[in-house]
Protein backbone atom coordinates (compact mmCIF):
# COMPACT_ATOMS: atom_id res chain seq x y z
CA UNK A 1 0.00 0.00 0.00
CA UNK A 2 1.50 3.25 -0.68
CA UNK A 3 1.88 5.79 1.61
CA UNK A 4 -0.20 9.19 1.83
CA UNK A 5 1.39 12.00 0.53
CA UNK A 6 -1.14 14.54 2.39
CA UNK A 7 -3.54 14.32 5.72
CA UNK A 8 -6.42 16.80 6.34
CA UNK A 9 -7.54 17.29 9.77
CA UNK A 10 -9.96 18.92 11.61
CA UNK A 11 -8.00 21.42 12.97
CA UNK A 12 -6.24 20.07 16.13
CA UNK A 13 -6.91 21.16 19.61
CA UNK A 14 -4.12 21.00 22.48
CA UNK A 15 -5.97 19.73 25.58
CA UNK A 16 -2.67 20.22 28.17
CA UNK A 17 -0.53 23.61 26.96
CA UNK A 18 1.75 25.70 28.80
CA UNK A 19 1.95 28.90 28.01
CA UNK A 20 4.08 31.24 30.79
CA UNK A 21 3.16 34.48 31.16
CA UNK A 22 5.06 38.20 30.81
CA UNK A 23 7.53 38.78 27.89
CA UNK A 24 7.82 35.31 26.50
CA UNK A 25 4.45 35.12 25.67
CA UNK A 26 4.25 36.30 22.04
CA UNK A 27 6.92 33.70 21.32
CA UNK A 28 4.83 30.32 23.37
CA UNK A 29 1.55 31.61 21.90
CA UNK A 30 1.92 32.06 18.64
CA UNK A 31 3.73 28.50 18.75
CA UNK A 32 0.60 27.07 19.13
CA UNK A 33 -1.82 29.56 17.05
CA UNK A 34 0.02 28.28 13.90
CA UNK A 35 -1.67 24.85 13.85
CA UNK A 36 -3.81 25.15 17.12
CA UNK A 37 -7.89 25.34 17.24
CA UNK A 38 -8.51 25.10 21.09
CA UNK A 39 -6.07 24.37 23.97
CA UNK A 40 -6.60 23.65 27.81
CA UNK A 41 -4.07 26.63 29.11
CA UNK A 42 -1.96 25.23 32.76
CA UNK A 43 -2.82 27.34 35.94
CA UNK A 44 0.87 26.90 37.42
CA UNK A 45 2.10 30.43 37.22
CA UNK A 46 4.20 32.34 39.92
CA UNK A 47 1.40 33.03 41.41
CA UNK A 48 -1.08 30.37 40.21
CA UNK A 49 -4.54 31.19 38.92
CA UNK A 50 -6.64 30.14 41.74
CA UNK A 51 -9.53 32.24 40.85
CA UNK A 52 -12.17 33.07 37.74
CA UNK A 53 -10.98 36.58 37.60
CA UNK A 54 -7.11 35.70 37.41
CA UNK A 55 -8.36 33.15 34.94
CA UNK A 56 -9.75 35.95 32.48
CA UNK A 57 -7.14 38.34 33.16
CA UNK A 58 -4.74 35.42 31.95
CA UNK A 59 -6.52 34.71 29.02
CA UNK A 60 -7.03 38.43 27.80
CA UNK A 61 -2.62 38.94 28.29
CA UNK A 62 -3.02 35.53 25.92
CA UNK A 63 -4.78 37.00 23.68
CA UNK A 64 -3.12 40.56 23.46
CA UNK A 65 0.32 39.04 22.84
CA UNK A 66 -1.08 36.70 20.00
CA UNK A 67 -2.77 39.35 18.35
CA UNK A 68 0.85 41.85 18.45
CA UNK A 69 3.04 38.62 17.73
CA UNK A 70 1.17 37.31 14.32
CA UNK A 71 1.06 39.04 11.26
CA UNK A 72 -2.00 41.55 10.77
CA UNK A 73 -4.84 39.84 9.66
CA UNK A 74 -3.13 36.05 10.03
CA UNK A 75 -5.50 33.49 10.86
CA UNK A 76 -4.58 32.63 13.55
CA UNK A 77 -5.76 35.72 15.45
CA UNK A 78 -9.36 34.44 14.73
CA UNK A 79 -8.94 30.74 14.96
CA UNK A 80 -6.86 30.09 18.41
CA UNK A 81 -9.12 29.92 21.40
CA UNK A 82 -7.50 29.26 25.00
CA UNK A 83 -9.85 27.45 27.53
CA UNK A 84 -8.41 28.02 30.97
CA UNK A 85 -7.97 25.84 33.77
CA UNK A 86 -7.90 26.83 37.71
CA UNK A 87 -5.51 25.38 40.31
CA UNK A 88 -6.35 23.09 42.62
CA UNK A 89 -5.34 24.00 46.05
CA UNK A 90 -6.12 22.98 50.20
CA UNK A 91 -8.43 26.19 50.26
CA UNK A 92 -10.51 25.80 46.99
CA UNK A 93 -13.83 27.13 48.04
CA UNK A 94 -17.36 25.47 46.78
CA UNK A 95 -18.67 29.03 45.66
CA UNK A 96 -15.19 29.27 43.63
CA UNK A 97 -15.80 25.70 41.63
CA UNK A 98 -19.66 27.35 41.30
CA UNK A 99 -18.40 30.28 39.77
CA UNK A 100 -16.37 28.26 36.93
CA UNK A 101 -18.71 26.11 35.87
CA UNK A 102 -20.73 29.07 34.73
CA UNK A 103 -17.65 30.62 33.01
CA UNK A 104 -18.10 29.86 29.62
CA UNK A 105 -14.07 29.52 28.50
CA UNK A 106 -13.18 28.15 32.16
CA UNK A 107 -13.20 23.97 31.58
CA UNK A 108 -11.29 22.92 34.49
CA UNK A 109 -9.40 22.51 37.94
CA UNK A 110 -5.84 21.11 37.90
CA UNK A 111 -4.21 19.11 40.47
CA UNK A 112 -0.84 18.75 40.99
CA UNK A 113 0.21 17.04 44.14
CA UNK A 114 2.63 19.63 45.77
CA UNK A 115 6.05 19.40 45.37
CA UNK A 116 5.57 17.22 41.96
CA UNK A 117 6.01 19.28 39.27
CA UNK A 118 6.90 22.90 38.05
CA UNK A 119 5.49 25.32 40.34
CA UNK A 120 3.41 23.32 42.12
CA UNK A 121 4.62 24.74 45.19
CA UNK A 122 0.90 25.48 45.69
CA UNK A 123 -0.96 22.47 44.84
CA UNK A 124 -2.69 19.65 47.32
CA UNK A 125 -0.68 18.67 50.04
CA UNK A 126 -3.97 15.89 50.74
CA UNK A 127 -6.99 15.36 48.87
CA UNK A 128 -8.97 15.32 52.23
CA UNK A 129 -8.74 19.21 52.56
CA UNK A 130 -10.45 19.11 49.12
CA UNK A 131 -13.65 17.94 49.74
CA UNK A 132 -16.25 20.47 49.46
CA UNK A 133 -14.66 21.16 46.09
CA UNK A 134 -14.50 17.92 44.80
CA UNK A 135 -18.16 17.67 45.84
CA UNK A 136 -19.44 20.80 43.67
CA UNK A 137 -17.00 19.87 40.79
CA UNK A 138 -18.96 16.50 40.85
CA UNK A 139 -22.41 18.41 41.04
CA UNK A 140 -21.42 21.04 39.07
CA UNK A 141 -19.98 18.52 35.77
CA UNK A 142 -16.81 20.33 36.00
CA UNK A 143 -13.52 18.48 34.50
CA UNK A 144 -10.71 17.80 37.17
CA UNK A 145 -7.87 17.47 35.15
CA UNK A 146 -4.56 15.45 36.94
CA UNK A 147 -1.34 15.21 37.46
CA UNK A 148 -1.24 11.73 38.43
CA UNK A 149 2.13 11.12 40.70
CA UNK A 150 2.78 10.67 44.50
CA UNK A 151 5.62 12.47 45.53
CA UNK A 152 6.08 10.28 48.53
CA UNK A 153 10.33 10.39 48.15
CA UNK A 154 10.48 6.62 49.51
CA UNK A 155 8.48 5.78 46.56
CA UNK A 156 10.33 5.09 42.83
CA UNK A 157 10.61 8.05 40.51
CA UNK A 158 9.65 5.70 37.57
CA UNK A 159 6.43 3.96 39.86
CA UNK A 160 4.97 7.16 41.37
CA UNK A 161 1.77 7.13 38.17
CA UNK A 162 1.48 3.75 39.43
CA UNK A 163 1.08 4.04 42.93
CA UNK A 164 -1.34 7.36 42.74
CA UNK A 165 -3.64 5.34 40.88
CA UNK A 166 -3.66 2.65 43.85
CA UNK A 167 -3.03 5.45 46.95
CA UNK A 168 -5.30 8.53 45.59
CA UNK A 169 -7.30 7.97 42.23
CA UNK A 170 -8.97 4.60 43.08
CA UNK A 171 -10.22 6.17 46.47
CA UNK A 172 -10.82 8.81 44.95
CA UNK A 173 -13.22 7.80 42.43
CA UNK A 174 -14.97 5.54 44.69
CA UNK A 175 -15.88 8.89 46.90
CA UNK A 176 -16.81 10.81 44.01
CA UNK A 177 -18.13 8.75 41.30
CA UNK A 178 -19.61 10.90 39.16
CA UNK A 179 -16.31 13.65 38.94
CA UNK A 180 -14.88 13.72 35.66
CA UNK A 181 -11.60 13.20 35.35
CA UNK A 182 -8.98 13.71 33.23
CA UNK A 183 -5.91 11.75 33.68
CA UNK A 184 -3.02 13.39 31.95
CA UNK A 185 0.04 12.91 30.24
CA UNK A 186 -0.12 9.33 31.08
CA UNK A 187 3.13 7.38 31.00
CA UNK A 188 2.47 3.67 32.05
CA UNK A 189 0.82 0.39 30.65
CA UNK A 190 -0.76 0.53 34.08
CA UNK A 191 -2.44 4.08 33.88
CA UNK A 192 -3.27 2.96 30.17
CA UNK A 193 -5.03 -0.31 31.69
CA UNK A 194 -6.59 2.17 34.19
CA UNK A 195 -8.37 4.82 32.03
CA UNK A 196 -9.67 1.43 29.71
CA UNK A 197 -11.12 -0.15 32.43
CA UNK A 198 -12.46 2.16 34.81
CA UNK A 199 -15.90 2.82 35.20
CA UNK A 200 -17.40 6.52 34.77
CA UNK A 201 -16.62 9.38 32.86
CA UNK A 202 -12.66 9.40 33.03
CA UNK A 203 -10.46 10.26 29.86
CA UNK A 204 -6.47 10.77 29.63
CA UNK A 205 -4.39 12.77 27.52
CA UNK A 206 -0.49 11.66 25.97
CA UNK A 207 1.91 13.86 24.86
CA UNK A 208 4.04 13.26 21.74
CA UNK A 209 7.16 12.50 23.54
CA UNK A 210 6.51 9.51 25.67
CA UNK A 211 4.66 8.39 22.37
CA UNK A 212 8.24 8.64 20.64
CA UNK A 213 10.55 8.31 23.05
CA UNK A 214 11.33 6.13 26.43
CA UNK A 215 13.91 6.66 29.50
CA UNK A 216 17.02 5.82 26.97
CA UNK A 217 16.61 8.94 24.95
CA UNK A 218 17.33 10.89 28.26
CA UNK A 219 21.02 8.89 28.07
CA UNK A 220 21.57 8.68 24.29
CA UNK A 221 25.64 9.90 24.13
CA UNK A 222 24.98 11.70 27.23
CA UNK A 223 22.52 13.61 29.73
CA UNK A 224 19.74 14.93 26.85
CA UNK A 225 18.14 17.76 29.38
CA UNK A 226 15.57 18.92 26.71
CA UNK A 227 13.77 15.24 26.35
CA UNK A 228 13.39 15.64 30.66
CA UNK A 229 9.44 16.02 31.43
CA UNK A 230 7.62 15.00 34.37
CA UNK A 231 5.95 12.25 34.87
CA UNK A 232 9.43 10.96 33.62
CA UNK A 233 10.02 8.63 30.28
CA UNK A 234 9.35 5.10 31.23
CA UNK A 235 10.47 1.81 29.79
CA UNK A 236 9.80 1.10 25.65
CA UNK A 237 6.86 -1.73 27.28
CA UNK A 238 5.20 1.32 28.18
CA UNK A 239 5.75 3.56 24.97
CA UNK A 240 4.24 1.01 23.45
CA UNK A 241 1.48 0.59 25.76
CA UNK A 242 0.83 4.52 25.17
CA UNK A 243 1.08 4.04 21.29
CA UNK A 244 -1.55 1.21 21.24
CA UNK A 245 -3.83 3.39 23.45
CA UNK A 246 -3.30 6.27 20.93
CA UNK A 247 -3.79 4.70 17.98
CA UNK A 248 -6.85 2.31 19.36
CA UNK A 249 -9.32 4.68 17.92
CA UNK A 250 -10.44 4.61 22.08
CA UNK A 251 -12.24 8.03 22.67
CA UNK A 252 -11.01 8.04 25.99
CA UNK A 253 -7.45 9.10 25.18
CA UNK A 254 -6.56 11.96 22.94
CA UNK A 255 -3.92 14.98 22.49
CA UNK A 256 -2.39 16.99 25.13
CA UNK A 257 0.98 18.43 24.22
CA UNK A 258 1.87 19.09 27.93
CA UNK A 259 4.64 21.80 25.81
CA UNK A 260 6.51 22.78 28.27
CA UNK A 261 9.04 26.01 27.69
CA UNK A 262 11.99 26.70 29.98
CA UNK A 263 14.52 28.55 28.65
CA UNK A 264 18.05 27.24 27.51
CA UNK A 265 19.83 28.45 30.54
CA UNK A 266 17.28 26.71 33.00
CA UNK A 267 17.48 23.36 31.10
CA UNK A 268 21.22 23.38 30.38
CA UNK A 269 22.14 23.32 34.56
CA UNK A 270 23.43 21.19 37.09
CA UNK A 271 19.21 21.27 38.13
CA UNK A 272 17.36 21.60 35.33
CA UNK A 273 13.91 21.91 34.93
CA UNK A 274 11.20 19.53 33.66
CA UNK A 275 9.18 19.92 30.24
CA UNK A 276 9.79 19.75 26.77
CA UNK A 277 8.91 22.32 24.62
CA UNK A 278 7.07 20.80 21.73
CA UNK A 279 4.15 23.65 20.15
CA UNK A 280 5.66 24.65 16.79
CA UNK A 281 6.09 20.74 15.86
CA UNK A 282 3.21 18.88 17.77
CA UNK A 283 1.59 17.63 15.02
CA UNK A 284 4.31 17.01 13.05
CA UNK A 285 5.59 14.60 15.85
CA UNK A 286 1.90 12.87 16.64
CA UNK A 287 1.53 12.11 12.68
CA UNK A 288 5.52 10.14 13.22
CA UNK A 289 4.06 8.18 15.97
CA UNK A 290 1.07 7.18 14.05
CA UNK A 291 2.37 6.37 10.88
CA UNK A 292 5.45 4.29 12.75
CA UNK A 293 1.69 2.47 13.93
CA UNK A 294 0.33 2.39 10.74
CA UNK A 295 -2.94 3.86 11.65
CA UNK A 296 -2.57 7.40 10.48
CA UNK A 297 -6.11 6.81 9.58
CA UNK A 298 -7.13 7.96 13.64
CA UNK A 299 -5.32 10.73 14.08
CA UNK A 300 -7.98 13.18 13.17
CA UNK A 301 -9.81 11.88 16.24
CA UNK A 302 -7.16 11.26 18.66
CA UNK A 303 -5.76 15.17 17.53
CA UNK A 304 -9.37 17.04 16.78
CA UNK A 305 -12.12 14.95 17.80
CA UNK A 306 -11.85 12.78 21.25
CA UNK A 307 -11.03 15.97 23.22
CA UNK A 308 -13.48 18.12 22.05
CA UNK A 309 -16.23 15.06 22.44
CA UNK A 310 -15.15 14.94 25.87
CA UNK A 311 -15.28 18.77 26.87
CA UNK A 312 -18.53 18.57 25.62
CA UNK A 313 -17.22 21.04 22.73
CA UNK A 314 -18.30 21.18 18.83
CA UNK A 315 -15.43 19.47 16.73
CA UNK A 316 -13.81 22.36 14.80
CA UNK A 317 -14.73 22.77 11.17
CA UNK A 318 -11.90 24.04 10.21
CA UNK A 319 -9.11 21.69 8.58
CA UNK A 320 -5.41 21.75 8.64
CA UNK A 321 -3.24 20.18 6.33
CA UNK A 322 0.04 17.73 6.53
CA UNK A 323 2.08 16.92 3.70
CA UNK A 324 4.65 14.41 3.23
CA UNK A 325 7.88 17.23 3.33
CA UNK A 326 11.07 17.09 5.71
CA UNK A 327 11.39 19.84 8.23
CA UNK A 328 14.11 20.33 9.99
CA UNK A 329 13.46 21.00 13.91
CA UNK A 330 14.81 24.23 15.14
CA UNK A 331 17.86 24.23 17.55
CA UNK A 332 16.52 27.38 19.19
CA UNK A 333 13.48 28.76 19.13
CA UNK A 334 12.81 32.12 20.49
CA UNK A 335 11.51 33.09 24.28
CA UNK A 336 11.41 36.35 25.14
CA UNK A 337 14.94 37.87 25.02
CA UNK A 338 16.27 33.97 25.83
CA UNK A 339 15.91 30.76 23.44
CA UNK A 340 14.16 27.54 24.64
CA UNK A 341 15.39 23.86 22.84
CA UNK A 342 12.27 22.19 20.73
CA UNK A 343 12.13 18.82 21.45
CA UNK A 344 14.34 16.35 18.73
CA UNK A 345 16.07 19.78 18.06
CA UNK A 346 18.24 19.00 14.52
CA UNK A 347 16.63 16.30 13.46
CA UNK A 348 14.06 15.47 10.72
CA UNK A 349 10.33 15.10 10.86
CA UNK A 350 9.00 13.72 7.72
CA UNK A 351 5.55 15.77 7.84
CA UNK A 352 5.14 19.34 7.62
CA UNK A 353 1.81 21.16 8.95
CA UNK A 354 1.26 23.36 5.48
CA UNK A 355 0.45 27.40 5.94
CA UNK A 356 2.25 27.09 10.10
CA UNK A 357 5.21 27.88 10.68
CA UNK A 358 8.25 25.26 9.98
CA UNK A 359 10.80 27.47 11.12
CA UNK A 360 11.54 29.80 13.94
CA UNK A 361 10.26 33.56 13.33
CA UNK A 362 13.28 36.01 13.96
CA UNK A 363 14.15 37.48 17.33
Amino acid sequence: MSKPEEIVLRRPDDWHLHLRDGEVLGDTVSASAASIGRALVMPNLQPPIVTVDMAHAYRDRILIALKHSAPSGAATNNLFDPFMALYLTDHTSRETVAEASRAHDVLAFKLYPAGATTHSEHGVTDIGRCTEALEEMEKQGVVLCIHGEVTDPAVDVFDREAVFIDRVLIPLRKRFPGLRIVLEHLTTAQAVSYVEEAEGDIAATITPQHLLLNRNSLFEGGLRPHAYCLPVLKRERHRQALVAAATSGNPRFFMGTDSAPHSQARKEVDCGCAGCFTAPYAIALYAKAFEEANALERLDDFCSGHGADFYQLPRSTETVRLRRESQLVADQWPFGGQRVVPLLAGTRLEWTLIGSQSVPPSA
